[in-house]
């Protein structure tokens, strides 16, 4: 799952710089407007990445995670309603 979604981010990102370099390096010298509409597309791009880099999947349960605290780790099992692993 990091992987695709590493993999989707820098896919992202290269669009992001091909669009900012195309837009300055040829699009502009036939329509300025375009151009600057290609910039704006790619400013809007990098938060998008972002926010698919760092999604949790369903399958990440870093919220399962212990502490290291035990009476916190047995209070937060007891609100789940899970046992501990010496109460079995």
């Amino acid at each position: 799952m990091y992987a695709r979604r590493r993999r989707v981010y820098f896919w992202l990102m290269g669009a992001c710089l091909l669009l900012f370099v195309g837009a300055w390096a040829v699009v502009r010298l036939f329509s300025t407007p375009v151009a600057v509409g290609m910039c704006v597309v790619a400013m809007v791009i990098p938060p998008v990445a972002a926010m698919i880099a760092n999604r949790r999947g369903p399958d990440d349960r870093w919220w399962d995670d212990p502490s290291g605290d035990p009476q916190s780790d047995a209070w937060w099992d007891e609100l789940d309603g899970r046992r501990r692993r010496g109460d079995r």
